[in-house]
């Protein structure tokens, strides 16, 4: 099933309906669809530099967009819904227990999330179906989302081809690295 996701979704970056397609594709991976955009932003960027930055910017305003349907599924409709979903990616087991601390650094795990390999959906599920704070989560997912998919458009955009290989291959490790970066910055001004 996968496969067949990803191939339809490879095909769709060569159709003339590939902008209206990634913001779809955008919008559903944020809440319930498993293929990332990038694999759809990719060949876009790739097939028209010049339009870089337009599709990183539909690809954002989309997922931010899904993020919030994410946000309601967890709010409004999270048992019928939300842990169906939950069960699919096999997070289930894990939502009691981190639903009890997560407001408290919900904003980190939106961000964490939002540009790494992690499923955003999963976030914006439990977003939702823990309250936090909505003006913090739409905050949270503006920035993660637009320094995610806009990174990648700058790199394609400036490197071209080679560096669609290095990101596909290493975009968990190199968002991962910045984050603890970040959190490392964070911890030197405050204790050091």
């Amino acid at each position: 099933m996968i496969r067949k996701l990803y191939d339809w979704t490879m095909g769709l970056a060569e159709s003339r309906y590939a902008l209206l397609a990634l913001a779809l594709v955008s919008f559903a991976e944020s809440s319930v669809f498993p293929i990332p955009p990038d694999i759809l932003m990719i060949p876009m960027i790739l097939a028209a530099p010049r339009r870089a930055w337009l599709i990183a910017g539909v690809c954002t305003l989309a997922s931010v967009l899904g993020g919030l349907f994410g946000y309601y599924i967890g709010y409004a409709l999270f048992e019928s819904v939300g842990r169906p979903v939950l069960e699919f990616y096999g997070k289930e087991r894990y939502f009691d227990e981190f639903a009890l601390r997560y407001n408290e650094f919900g904003a980190w795990a939106v961000l964490f999330a939002g540009v790494t390999p992690f499923p955003f959906k999963v976030i914006t599920i439990l977003s939702g179906s823990t309250g936090l704070s909505l003006p913090i989560f739409f905050v949270a997912s503006i920035v993660a989302r637009a320094l995610r998919f806009f990174l990648v458009a700058a790199l394609l955009w400036k490197f071209g081809a080679p560096i669609r290989d290095f990101i596909e291959r290493r975009l968990g490790i190199l968002f991962t690295l910045f984050l603890l970066l970040l959190f490392g910055g964070f911890f030197a001004v405050k204790y050091l």
